[in-house]
């Protein structure tokens, strides 16, 4: 896949999910979301109000999104399906999860996916989706991992926080196309820093890709310098 300026944006998660993150730093998202026509932007739910009313009349070519459970997904089911009612009151389009990483690595699937599925219920019909930490999880917890989900109903499966020491890796990607299959989508976030890894992964399977604003501003310019 040969990633243009007239094609990049459809792939791109926008996010300013930084502790630090600043009204201004949301605005250049916003900003850079809206020139290069990308997918979707992701703030923390405190701020979704200040981005709403600073895209104005851009909102309606441009998707939301809102995180639940991050960034280690350990609070309750209770704590993630209110969060989630919360954003869709707010008109998100878009929820990413962080499955609870604990429940899974002890041994309790089920319960990993009650949590999914509660989430999936909560955001009434609008994607989900799961984020697996990658990380912190070996190739057959992935794997697993990604069956849950799906088990669970989620829209994509995705790498990463963007948090964690690692995230998407070719190998991990690869291993999570191998596993779903086709019955549901790829996200990679965390470590996506080039275009040549963002074709890479595309050419996987991955169709969104959670990028930050310094990135993506490092990466939109690679493409509009190779014409």
């Amino acid at each position: 896949m040969r990633l243009t300026g007239s094609n990049i944006g459809k792939y791109l998660d926008l996010s300013a999910l930084k502790t630090d993150t600043t009204h201004a730093d949301i605005a250049r998202m916003a900003d850079l979301a809206c020139q290069h026509r990308c997918a979707c932007v992701f703030v923390f739910t405190a701020h979704i109000p200040f981005l709403l009313e600073y895209l104005g009349p851009r909102r309606q070519s441009l998707g939301l999104g809102g995180v639940v459970g991050f960034p280690t997904g350990s609070c309750s089911t209770g704590m993630k399906v209110k969060q989630t009612q919360e954003l869709i009151e707010l008109g998100v389009d878009e929820v990413d999860m962080v499955q609870n990483v604990s429940w899974l690595k002890s041994g309790n699937p089920a319960a990993v996916e009650a949590d999914i599925r509660a989430v999936v219920a909560a955001a009434g019909g609008k994607p989900v989706k799961v984020i697996l930490e990658c990380h912190y999880l070996s190739d057959a917890e992935i794997a697993e991992a990604c069956e849950i989900a799906i088990a669970a109903g989620v829209d994509y499966v995705k790498t990463g926080t963007g948090w964690a020491p690692t995230g998407a890796t070719l190998d991990r990607v690869a291993l999570m196309a191998e596993t779903v299959a086709g019955r549901c989508k790829l996200k990679a976030a965390g470590g996506v820093r080039d275009r040549q890894t963002m074709e890479a992964m595309i050419d996987l399977g991955v169709t969104r890709f959670g990028i930050g604003v310094d990135t993506a501003v490092s990466i939109l310019k690679s493409v509009e310098d190779d014409g």
